[in-house]
């Protein structure tokens, strides 16, 4: 079972049925963190109870059917890698819009066309070939940690919405389960190292629970929701409508978002199969379109959008187990546990320095893969500015995104995130000082 590289269960080895659920369960444990945005997004337009539930089950069971698409290795479908889908941050704000100005009917047909337009772009990642050169290769695995900063540090100080004050108990609580997480990692052995997370929590959710009697769900609150429900679509859901003057902002964040799986993608690939000397694009041109597959089936079903998810991919590479298997295993649990309203009740009130702390452990591993890869070979002056001006505007948009607020429409929607935009502004500078080559070649290349 143990490859070349030292990692516990290579992307293609079956773990143990014993092994293969414990690790499935760690990753499951940051899917179901996920399921805060469609608990967000009910409560933001007024949902009742009864939408809440549907849009939350039906958002697991997309999430789920993704996952496991995502691990297969079809001829079109599927990247076979270690890259579990979650609802997807990048659509909520829009989705948001969408559901006040047409309600779920028009979330739903805005998804669905969204998930369209990422499939037409999947064949179109074979052309980028020449654009991404290992050390942008780079770039973009370190970005996938970085985007996560801001969401991992606010959780893991128990912050929920901006302005909340911060509690030394949840400090105190999001550093341990930190702690116990990376000492597992680094000085455990056997079963400490390789479930050094789900260690973690544990210990971080007992402690949280003792400090802070808050964090722990009642029974009675557990008991006023069923053990077993069938996912249903209330009246009013079962409509799809679409709202031509939304097709543009969807569009935008469709290629944003395809952008963000694409550096979700070239990371596994990268964890999973360091001997490549070059990006092989098949496995990422297939990851995309099942990416898309899995976004519009979302929006079939009345659920948030999924996505590629940057924390599992990172949990992945810090522990070495890249089994698709997992991915392959988490999903059926996913959709599963979508029949079971009360387990997923209890596993939502995870406390929040926990969630924070475990994001941060993942993000670790993808930061330091990306720079490894960035100073891997030979530095020079064009690449000095091709990554240096790359993550100072990337960076940017975490740091001063009220600054991005006030420029026009379309160059807003690609400065939002620290990862679409560090990706856009790599390939461009690139190909800018690259120029000088391509005449040189036409030089050679003409007739004397």
């Amino acid at each position: 079972m143990k490859s070349n590289d030292g990692y516990k269960y290579g992307v293609d080895d079956l773990p143990p049925l014993r092994h293969l659920l414990v690790l499935s369960v760690q990753h499951l444990m940051l899917m179901f963190m996920s399921l805060g945005l469609p608990i967000l997004f009910c409560g933001q337009i007024g949902a009742s109870r009864e939408v809440t539930a549907s849009v939350i089950s039906f958002s697991m069971l997309a999430a789920g059917i993704g996952s496991v698409l995502q691990s297969l290795r079809l001829r079109y479908l599927g990247s076979g890698y270690l890259c579990p889908n979650v609802c997807g941050p990048s659509y909520f704000s829009l989705s948001l819009s969408a559901a006040w100005i047409g309600g779920i009917p028009l979330m739903r047909g805005m998804i669905i066309f969204a998930g369209l337009v990422e499939m037409i772009l999947a064949p179109l990642v074979r052309k980028l070939k020449r654009i991404f050169p290992p050390y942008v290769v780079g770039l973009v695995v370190a970005m996938v940690g970085v985007s996560i900063i801001k969401t991992s540090v606010s959780s893991m100080f128990g912050l929920r919405f901006h302005g909340d004050s911060v509690s030394g108990t949840d400090i105190l609580t999001g550093f341990f389960t930190l702690l116990v997480m990376v000492f597992s990692n680094v000085w455990g052995k056997g079963f400490l190292k390789m479930y050094c997370l789900l260690v973690g929590i544990v210990a971080g959710w007992l402690f949280a629970a003792l400090l802070m009697p808050g964090y722990d769900i009642s029974a009675a609150a557990l008991g006023k929701v069923p053990f077993f429900a069938f996912p249903s679509m209330p009246w009013g859901m079962s409509n799809i409508s679409f709202d031509p003057g939304m097709m543009i902002p969807f569009l935008v964040i469709a290629v944003s978002g395809s952008l963000k799986s694409f550096g979700n993608l070239l990371a596994s690939q990268k964890i999973s199969r360091p001997e490549l000397e070059r990006v092989d694009f098949r496995p990422i041109r297939n990851g995309l379109l099942t990416d898309g597959l899995s976004t519009s089936l979302a929006g079939f079903m009345g659920a948030m959008a999924v996505d590629t998810s940057s924390s599992n991919v990172g949990l992945a590479g810090s522990t070495g187990v890249l089994s698709r298997w997992i991915a392959t295993t988490a999903g059926i649990l996913f959709s599963l546990f979508a029949f079971f309203p009360r387990f997923t009740l209890f596993v939502s009130h995870m406390p929040r320095p926990v969630l924070g702390a475990s994001i941060v452990f993942a993000g670790c591993f993808m930061v330091m893969a990306g720079f490894r890869e960035m100073f891997h070979e030979y530095w020079d002056q064009k690449r000095t500015f091709v990554v240096g001006i790359a993550l100072f505007m990337g960076l940017s948009t975490a740091i001063l995104p009220e600054l991005y607020a006030r420029t026009p429409g379309f160059m807003r929607t690609f400065f939002t995130d620290p990862l679409p935009t560090a990706t856009i502004v790599a390939v461009v500078m690139n190909l800018l000082l690259d120029l000088d080559r391509f005449f040189r070649r036409q030089e050679s290349n003409s007739p004397r």
